[in-house]
């Protein structure tokens, strides 16, 4: 009996996600996918947690893109085999081709699959990849792909103090902060709470701004006075005039690396 391959799946589509899941059960049985992900951050801590041989991402999610995931992968589970899935075939440079790495397009066809898992498999008894050549690979990713569209930038936002709803500026925002139900705003102001998942709040945030730096924490970047890491190697923020400070999950610190 083949040994089983342990696999992470992360596509923000439900239609994608289970199409793929099903096409890999179907070709590849030995392998057992342990988390299907539905944004990057969840992604991202089910490849530190598992070190799972094969991730499958996409590449546009919300919050932290299949790029993020990929190039932090690449210090919390260097091992890990990761297979890019798109919907533009543009994206598919020839940084793909050379062996590096491998990607799939929407709607993914099956023989297409079959190729990318002979290929997975040969690469899995040479090692691990090359990490600078992913990085190039990444590096030249994100000046080919466009800047992902959204209806209109968020500028304010209305949430809930008591019974009393508040109008808040985005530029005001210190960071955010989410549990199974709520998310939490803070602002030097006070706090405030949104029914808006974090992962909504995500896709209309400026990405430059704010980063997020656990899987219930998003941060603007304009009141973070300093990064530094702590004996176990996390991150804490420390704020512009505020005396708490916020964790960066250990996933999170490679984002940060040039910080």
């Amino acid at each position: 009996m083949n040994q089983p391959v342990y696999c992470v799946v992360a596509e923000d589509e439900q239609i994608f996600r289970d199409a793929l899941i099903r096409l890999l059960s179907s070709q590849w049985p030995e392998l057992q996918i342990l988390a299907a992900c539905e944004d990057g951050a969840e992604a991202l801590e089910a490849i530190a947690e598992n070190q799972p041989a094969v991730a499958f991402l996409d590449i546009r999610m919300p919050g932290l893109s299949g790029m993020d995931v990929a190039a932090a992968a690449a210090t919390v589970s260097p091992a890990t085999q990761v297979v890019f899935v798109t919907a533009y075939n543009q994206y598919a440079i020839d940084a793909f081709e050379k062996g590096a790495i491998d990607y799939l397009l929407k709607p993914i066809e099956p023989k297409r699959l079959t190729s990318t898992i002979e290929r997975l498999k040969t690469r899995m008894t040479g090692g691990r990849s090359d990490p600078a050549i992913l990085a190039t690979l990444i590096e030249q990713l994100g000046k080919t792909l466009p800047q992902r569209a959204i209806a209109e930038p968020m500028v304010w936002l209305t949430a809930s103090t008591g019974k009393d709803s508040r109008l808040i500026m985005i530029e005001d925002v210190l960071y955010f902060q989410s549990d199974s139900k709520y998310t939490t705003v803070v602002t030097a102001e006070g706090e405030a709470l949104l029914r808006t998942p974090l992962r909504d709040l995500l896709n209309r945030l400026n990405a430059n701004q704010f980063k997020q730096i656990h899987r219930a924490t998003v941060v603007n970047m304009k009141a973070v006075a300093s990064i530094v890491r702590d004996e176990s190697g996390r991150g804490i923020v420390k704020l512009k005039g505020r005396n708490e400070t916020l964790a960066v999950s250990l996933t999170y610190m490679p984002i940060f690396r040039n910080m």
